[in-house]
């Protein structure tokens, strides 16, 4: 119990270091909070500071998805700890107490999560971002396609209802932090994706 209560502590706190501000103030360049969608994450670094940062801000934040769930792996936690640990973290991201709860949307943190569960869920969650995203230029219509596919992906891999509810309420979480998205792709206002430098 004591070692469950701290790995959720560690995994929001994991969370809550938010890879594309950090690498913004770095580098000398705007907030991602400020600048191009608001966002900070992969997508929006992209815009503002290329494609090595983005490349970064993508490592880092699925870094943090995939450290605790590992962790929690290794001390042989329930599979529903392990996937209550993976939405911790998530939240962590999405409401950072290192920057005043205002942080990202999370895909990244659920590529990591996703990966560290189940090598197979990961990849495959992943391709089909890259390729949706590839082929809409859309990386809110590629997330949430991901984030509705999780939650089936993790019970089809586990058949584990209290897993898998868990990977919807995480699901719900990543769809909510796009509700703006989903406002400007109905409006056919959504920014589409740069190459950047």
């Amino acid at each position: 119990m004591i070692t469950s209560v701290l790995m959720l502590i560690f995994a929001y706190l994991l969370g809550s270091i938010n890879s594309a501000i950090l690498l913004a103030k770095l580098c000398h360049l705007p907030s991602p909070t400020k600048s191009g969608s608001g966002n900070p994450g992969a997508s929006n670094m992209l815009r503002i500071g290329g494609k090595k940062l983005a490349i970064f801000t993508l490592l880092g934040d699925m870094a943090k998805g995939i450290i605790p769930v590992l962790l929690a792996k290794f001390l042989l936690l329930p599979i529903s700890t392990i996937h209550l640990i993976a939405l911790v973290v998530v939240i962590g991201h999405m409401f950072p107490i290192f920057f005043k709860f205002k942080g990202g949307k999370g895909v990244a943190t659920l590529f990591g999560v996703a990966f560290a569960i189940n090598l197979y869920v990961g990849v495959i969650l992943f391709l089909t971002w890259a390729t949706i995203a590839f082929v809409s230029r859309y990386a809110a219509v590629a997330s949430l396609l991901v984030a509705i596919l999780f939650p089936a992906l993790d019970y089809l891999f586990f058949h584990n209802m209290c897993a898998m509810a868990l990977s919807v309420l995480l699901s719900v979480f990543i769809i909510a932090k796009h509700h703006a998205n989903i406002v400007r792709l109905c409006k056919g206002k959504e920014n589409k994706l740069k190459s950047g430098r």
